[in-house]
């Protein structure tokens, strides 16, 4: 009984105390955001085609269908040019900004806003991986996505050190720009643009309030306390949807692979040759008849597609095996994206699958890009320049230009403890008075 219970109250404190899987959900981050917007860049010539008021799904039409089914969608605010395109460009400009990781928890709700609003408006546009963003959309903004490779971090990194200096820093455009988000809300709430389905009107409220509770209790509460408490909600909050988005990414695998086994083609290990040779997805005709020249290569590709699928929800708990099948469809969905000319799908998949990446590889992927991009910088801009030593110190930060300690003599190494660490989540960092940058300290409730 008492290692249950000690077991239990150790759960307790570790889903309490941190947001969990801060590279994986700054992979999330990052693949669904640069999804969106790569399709939005690829289709911007075709965007009055897509979604614009006078496309082949025009005004009339897509207001019938809103009016039953009562999804949210900001085009429909208004039949202008304008107005479509200042929603087009907003949509862009969340997600690349999400992308980057500057004000994430803003930039999530924008950037599911624009996914929203865009899909809805023309149910009919997509190529599957369109239902994956747009479930993963909503649960993005409930995840603290920005505590590593963001903008957010390096923010409160610099933050904490101001501090230590003994500076008195304060956020300004994290409140100013959730101000104006609550003045559109409000706007539009007392114009009877949220009409339809409450779904999404209540969340918005809802993010807004508590980002607003967030920031009154930063600012003028005198014990920390309060701070903290919101703190361990966010955190659980966070943990919960990761949770929620596995759950949904070993959902659609399941479902796709049991569906398969049911179909006659699937059974007989043809129905991988049929979409090579379709029109419609052959973008590389000589490629796709090599590849379905062989019937065994067929048949084990049909069979071994249909095994990964069913198996892969059942091997989470040996960590081996999963990164082998895990390797298995990020590799099976960059063969999609190339041979049958689906992009967009395999990116929002491959972004789905990352979620169950390990920690070791991604924190060593992360510091390759970062030596890469270091690597460049000095190739480019002609190196650290004056004052910057190279840091020969941790793994992971090496060729990183650093400042020199005040006061000490040139060359010195970086004093201890200043070293770059992750920030607390998701876009908060550690100033009281920053809605998107609380400080961080160990939180939770104890084991």
């Amino acid at each position: 009984m008492n290692r249950f219970a000690l077991a239990v109250s150790t759960g307790i404190a570790r889903v309490t105390e941190a947001a969990l899987g801060p590279y994986q959900t700054a992979m999330i981050r990052i693949g669904f955001s640069a999804t969106w917007l790569l399709f939005l860049l690829r289709e911007f010539p075709h965007r009055q085609e897509l979604y614009g008021p006078d496309g082949p799904w025009n005004w009339n039409l897509a207001e019938q269908l809103i009016s039953i089914n009562g999804a949210f969608t900001a085009l429909m605010w208004s039949d202008g040019q304008f107005w479509f395109e200042t929603v087009y460009v907003l949509a862009v400009l969340s997600s690349l900004l999400l992308l980057l990781g500057w004000r994430t928890r803003a930039m999530s709700v924008l950037f599911m806003v624009g996914v929203l609003s865009l899909q809805n408006r023309s149910i009919f546009m997509g190529d599957g991986g369109d239902n994956v963003l747009h479930l993963m959309c909503i649960y993005l903004v409930f995840t603290r996505c920005g505590q590593v490779w963001s903008l957010d971090e390096r923010r409160a990194r610099r933050t904490r050190e101001a501090r230590a200096r003994g500076e008195h820093v304060v956020d300004r455009a994290g409140p100013a720009l959730w101000g104006v988000l609550g003045l559109v809300l409000v706007s539009a709430a007392f114009l009877g643009k949220l009409n339809g389905d409450w779904f999404v009107p209540a969340l918005l409220c809802v993010l807004w309030s508590a980002q607003a509770l967030w920031w009154v209790v930063g600012r003028f509460a005198r014990s920390g306390q309060s701070r903290i408490m919101l703190d361990v909600v966010a955190n659980v909050v966070h943990n919960g949807a990761l949770l929620v988005i596995m759950a949904e990414a070993c959902l659609i695998y399941a479902t796709a692979g049991w569906y398969k086994i049911q179909g006659s083609r699937w059974q007989d290990g043809t129905a991988v040759y049929y979409p090579l040779h379709l029109e419609s997805f052959s973008p590389w005709p000589a490629l796709a008849d090599l590849l379905s020249a062989h019937g065994v290569m067929v048949m084990l590709v049909t069979y071994g597609t249909v095994a990964v699928q069913v198996a892969f929800p059942f091997t989470l708990f040996n960590r081996r095996v999963k990164n082998i099948l895990l390797a298995a469809m990020i590799t099976e969905h960059a063969v999609i994206a190339v041979v049958l000319g689906l992009p967009f799908f395999s990116l929002a998949m491959i972004a789905a699958d990352s979620v169950f990446l390990p920690t070791s590889f991604l924190r060593r992927l992360g510091d390759g890009v970062a030596r890469t991009r270091g690597r460049l910088w000095a190739r480019f801009a002609g190196g650290g320049g004056p004052g910057l030593p190279r840091q020969r110190g941790p793994k992971g930060l090496q060729g990183r230009p650093v400042p020199e300690q005040p006061g000490a003599p040139k060359g010195a190494p970086k004093a201890a403890g200043s070293a770059r660490t992750p920030g607390p989540a998701g876009g908060p960092g550690d100033n009281p008075g920053d809605p998107e940058n609380p400080d961080h300290t160990h939180v939770g409730f104890p084991a």
